[in-house]
C-alpha cells in the first residue's frame, strides 16, 4: 500500500468511527442524562434509541445518494452535518432539542460509514482486502472503546464532553479527506433536466417516508405502552399505524423500480435470508448486554461513569484481540465452527449473567464480558464469511447492504427489549429477566449455526 493510500485510509477511518463511537459512548451516559433531565428509563434510552432508527434509515438512503451525487460530496458533507450537531447538541436547552440534535448527528455520521467501503473499493487497487479489514478496525475498535471512552470523559468533564470530543476528529478528517479523497466522476444517472417525478423515483421518496414513519410509529407505541403501565387507545392506534405502514412499504417495495430495500432477495436467496435473520439475533444479544450491563453496574451495584468504562473495555479489547485470530480459523475451516463457538459463548454469558447478583465480585462480570467479547470477534468476521459464502457474486452488493440493514434492526430491537424488560426505571429483576431472554435467544443461534457447518460441508463436497 502507497503513501497516497495509506493517508487516504486514514483519511476515511477517521470519519467512519464517529458513527459506532458516538452510539457506543453514549451507554455510559444513561445514568447521568437522567438524573439531568429527570426522566425515566424508558425515556431517556430514546437517546439510544433514536441513533439507531435513524442510521438504519440514513445509511441506504445515503449509500443511494452517493451514487448520483458522488462519494466525495456526501462524506465531506456528512462531516460538516457532523461537526455541527457535535456542537449544538450539548447545547440543547431539553431533552427533545437533544435528541434532534442526536438525529442530525446520527444522519451526519451514517453518510461518512455509507460511502466508506465504496472509496476504498474505488481508489485502492493493490491489497484491497487488507485496505477493507482495517476499515473494519476502525469501526469495531471504535465501538468497543467508545464506553472506556465515554466514561472517562463524563467523569472528568460531564456528559456535554462526549459531543465535544467529536469535533477534533471532525476537523482532522475533513482536511485529510479534502486532500487525499479524489474528485467525483459526473454520474450518468442525474441529469439537469430531471424532472421532480424522477427525483423521487431515484431516492425511493415514497420508501422513505413508508418505512420512517411506519417504524417510529410501531417502536414509539410499545414503549409507551411499557412506560405507562397499561395499554392506551392511543397506543393500539399508533401500533396499528406502524403496522399498516411497514405493510404498504413492503408492498411498494416489492413493485418500486429503485427500491430503498430489495426484499424480493430475501425470498430469491433463503440462505441470506437466514444468515441476516442471524446477524440481527447475534446483535440483539451483543448490544443487550452493550447497553444493559453499564446500566446495571451504575445503578444496581453504584459503580461510577469511569469505573464502568474501564470494565467494558474487557468487551472491546476481547473482541478486537479475537477478531484477526477468527479470520484465520475461517480461511481454514470455514464460517461454521467459529459460529457455533460464538453461538455457545453468548449461552454461556446469558447464563452467566442471571447468576449476577447485587453483591457479585468484578471477576464475574468481566466473565460476561469476555464472553460475550471473544463472540463478538468471531461474528465480526464468521457473519461476513456466511454472507459471501450463501449469496451469488452478481449481487454481492445488495447483500452487504442488507446485511448492515439486519446490524441496525438488531441494534434497535436491544433497545426496545432492554425499554420492555425495564419499564420506567432499571432494576435488579428486570436485569435477571433480560438475562433470561438472552439465553433463549443465544440457544436459538446454537442450532441456527449448525447450518453452516452443514453448508460448508457440501461446499466441501
Amino acid at each position: 500500500m502507497n503513501v497516497r493510500s495509506r493517508w487516504l485510509m486514514i483519511s476515511i477511518g477517521l470519519g467512519i468511527l464517529l458513527n459506532p463511537l458516538n452510539s457506543s459512548m453514549v451507554s455510559v451516559a444513561i445514568p447521568r442524562l437522567q438524573n439531568v433531565f429527570h426522566l425515566d428509563y424508558t425515556g431517556v434510552s430514546w437517546i439510544i434509541f433514536s441513533f439507531y432508527i435513524a442510521s438504519s434509515i440514513a445509511q441506504p438512503i445515503m449509500g443511494k445518494a452517493s451514487d448520483l451525487f458522488g462519494r466525495r460530496k456526501i462524506f465531506l458533507t456528512g462531516l460538516v452535518v457532523a461537526f455541527i450537531a457535535s456542537l449544538l447538541a450539548p447545547l440543547s436547552p431539553n431533552f427533545a432539542w437533544l435528541i434532534v440534535f442526536r438525529i442530525v448527528q446520527a444522519i451526519g455520521t451514517s453518510m461518512m460509514v455509507a460511502v466508506g467501503m465504496a472509496l476504498v473499493r474505488n481508489h485502492i487497487t493493490e491489497k484491497q482486502a487488507t485496505a477493507l479489514s482495517i476499515l473494519s478496525i476502525f469501526l469495531s475498535g471504535a465501538a468497543a472503546i467508545g464506553p472506556f471512552i465515554g466514561g472517562v470523559i463524563i467523569h472528568w468533564w460531564g456528559w456535554s464532553a462526549i459531543f465535544f470530543i467529536n469535533i477534533p476528529f471532525v476537523l482532522v478528517s475533513f482536511l485529510l479527506s479534502w486532500r487525499n479523497i479524489p474528485k467525483d466522476k459526473p454520474s450518468s444517472s442525474v441529469s439537469r433536466g430531471m424532472s421532480l417525478r424522477k427525483w423521487f423515483d431515484l431516492i425511493d421518496a415514497s420508501g422513505i417516508l413508508l418505512f420512517t414513519v411506519g417504524l417510529v410509529a410501531l417502536l414509539a407505541s410499545l414503549l409507551s405502552a411499557k412506560s405507562s403501565g397499561h395499554i392506551s387507545l392511543g397506543n393500539v392506534i399508533a401500533l396499528l399505524i406502524g403496522l399498516a405502514l411497514l405493510g404498504a412499504f413492503i408492498r411498494h417495495e416489492l413493485r418500486a423500480a429503485s427500491p430503498l430495500i430489495p426484499i424480493r432477495t430475501f425470498a430469491k436467496y433463503p440462505a441470506m435470508t437466514w444468515v441476516n435473520v442471524e446477524f440481527m439475533l447475534v446483535n440483539i444479544l451483543y448490544y443487550s448486554l452493550f447497553f444493559g450491563l453499564p446500566s446495571y453496574l451504575q445503578m444496581v451495584r453504584h459503580v461510577s461513569e469511569y469505573q464502568t468504562g474501564i470494565l467494558m473495555l474487557t468487551l472491546g479489547l476481547c473482541s478486537l484481540v479475537t477478531s484477526p485470530l477468527a479470520g484465520r480459523w475461517i480461511d481454514k475451516s470455514g464460517p461454521g465452527p467459529a459460529l457455533l463457538v460464538s453461538a455457545l459463548l453468548m449461552t454461556f454469558g446469558s447464563v452467566w449473567l442471571v447468576t449476577l447478583n447485587q453483591t457479585s465480585p468484578v471477576i464475574s462480570v468481566c466473565v460476561a464480558l469476555a464472553a460475550f467479547g471473544i463472540s463478538n470477534g468471531l461474528n465480526n468476521v464468521g457473519m461476513q464469511a456466511a454472507l459471501f459464502q450463501s449469496s451469488p457474486q452478481e449481487i454481492i452488493g445488495v447483500a452487504s447492504g442488507l446485511f448492515n440493514t439486519s446490524r441496525y434492526l438488531g441494534t434497535i430491537l436491544s433497545s426496545l427489549l432492554i425499554g420492555i424488560v425495564m419499564g420506567g426505571k432499571f432494576n435488579f429483576d428486570g436485569f435477571q429477566v433480560l438475562g433470561i431472554i438472552l439465553t433463549v435467544i443465544a440457544l436459538s443461534l446454537v442450532f441456527m449455526s449448525r447450518r453452516h457447518q452443514k453448508s460448508g460441508q457440501s461446499h466441501e463436497s
